[in-house]
């Protein structure tokens, strides 16, 4: 059974363990907190060799003798655990059984979006691979260390090292595999603005026998183009709004995408507006209300269709973006706006009315967009992206689904609306 925050219990434990077995490996307790007692139980009663190391995740992890006994002191986030387990415990044990670990595959990938790390530390991000023509892309799967879903789904592991400060999107990286080349070849890449329909579609896909696994890389409406543009994504979805031509997506396709043939398919048309916590506390109704009264904002990235919304509204509103508290506070997707505003860490933000619901929260709508896909002619016969447009297209529980999510009509899902 677990043991108890409790110091003269965990000495016990581990002293029981060590004349038992060769490795003790324990499970949290290792990092500074009031209830963190493993660095020092162990002081007591042997020598910690390592307290603490330049890595994240995996910060806390605590290595120390008791007797001969090497002992391996995890942090409790799961992503730590994982990590640090498969830096130190997985040598511990292959050298106590003479083992010789199979050398690290290790292969070149283009990142999908740029990824910040801090100074200081070697960083561990889990990546999504899919091979998108001759390019292979890695996405960011997730970041935290506990969000174990994202350690399920990764594919590789990206290491920035301790004097860098990142990488930046389109740079070559070198990724250590954690699949098979064969599953990384089933993955169909989407690059560019969020939608919780394209979560919905991921699950479909997987589903399929053999499956199909989605990799989506949230960089807004503007970078799934620009990833069109460099053929590093097979689809990218987009919902840029021409102001002069009221138009969604063929004005930008126009511009940028000059000598590309492809289509425009639309996905769905979804509601935009304002996401406030239970109740509408605030009385928003505008971005009056929020600019009179100071009310806290969290914004999309630049580039994305949301903000491009966003600067929309302010500009015919005459606001200038400077009088919106956290105008310049962003984020990447629709549900992470909502969790801000659900954790009460800002007023309201802008995003779609399916993420509102997800999360339980008012919305308040401001406009209807046109959400599209836009599909390289070299893609179309592609089985993985026929796979996908069957289900948009003729799959009706997908469709039941998507209008169950909240806030979607799917009048033109399917539809061919623009093609070069």
């Amino acid at each position: 059974k677990p043991v108890l925050d409790d110091p003269d219990e965990l000495r016990q434990a581990i002293l029981a363990a060590v004349e038992e077995y060769d490795i003790v490996i324990t499970n949290a307790g290792a990092s500074a907190g009031t209830k963190d007692f493993s660095n020092e139980v162990l002081q007591s009663i042997g020598t910690v060799v390592v307290h603490g190391i330049a890595t994240k995740p995996g910060k806390p992890v605590l290595l120390a003798l008791v007797g001969d006994t090497p002992i391996v002191g995890l942090p409790g986030y799961p992503v730590s655990a994982m990590l640090t387990m498969r830096l130190f415990a997985r040598e511990l044990i292959s050298g106590f059984l003479g083992i010789e670990l199979p050398d690290e595959t290790k292969i070149e990938a283009i990142m999908s979006r740029p990824m910040h790390s801090s100074m200081g530390v070697d960083q561990f991000v889990r990546v999504t691979l899919g091979q998108v023509g001759d390019k292979l892309i890695a996405t960011p799967s997730g970041k935290g260390a506990g969000s174990v879903m994202s350690m399920v789904r990764a594919d590789g592991l990206l290491t920035i090292p301790v004097r860098a400060e990142g990488v930046g999107a389109g740079e070559l990286v070198s990724i250590e595999l954690l699949r098979s080349k064969a599953e990384i070849e089933s993955t169909l890449v989407t690059i560019g603005s969020h939608d919780n329909v394209l979560d919905l579609l991921a699950n479909f896909l997987h589903r399929l026998r053999p499956p199909i696994r989605l990799s989506s890389a949230h960089v807004g409406s503007m970078g799934g183009i620009m990833a069109i543009k460099r053929k590093e994504a097979h689809i990218a979805g987009a919902h840029l709004l021409d102001e002069n031509t009221a138009e969604y997506n063929v004005s930008f396709i126009k511009r940028f995408l000059t000598e590309m043939p492809l289509k425009l398919i639309n996905l769905c048309y979804r509601e935009q507006g304002f996401m406030v916590q239970p109740g509408n506390p605030r009385k928003i109704t505008g971005f009056h209300d929020i600019a009179q009264h100071g009310y806290s904002f969290i914004n999309r990235q630049k580039g994305a269709g949301t903000r491009l919304l966003t600067d929309k509204i302010l500009r015919e509103n005459n606001i200038d973006p400077d009088h919106i508290h956290g105008y310049h506070h962003e984020e990447y997707t629709h549900m992470n706006i909502a969790a801000a505003v659900a954790s009460g860490t800002v007023d309201c933000g802008m995003g779609i009315r399916a993420a509102a619901l997800a999360l339980e929260l008012d919305f308040v709508p401001i406009a209807e967009e046109r959400y599209d896909l836009i599909v390289p002619r070299d893609y179309l016969a592609d089985s993985r992206v026929t796979a996908a447009l069957d289900i948009i297209l003729s799959n009706k529980d997908f469709r039941q689904k998507v209008i169950s999510l909240g806030g979607y009509n799917l009048r033109d899902s399917g539809s061919v609306l623009y093609s070069q």
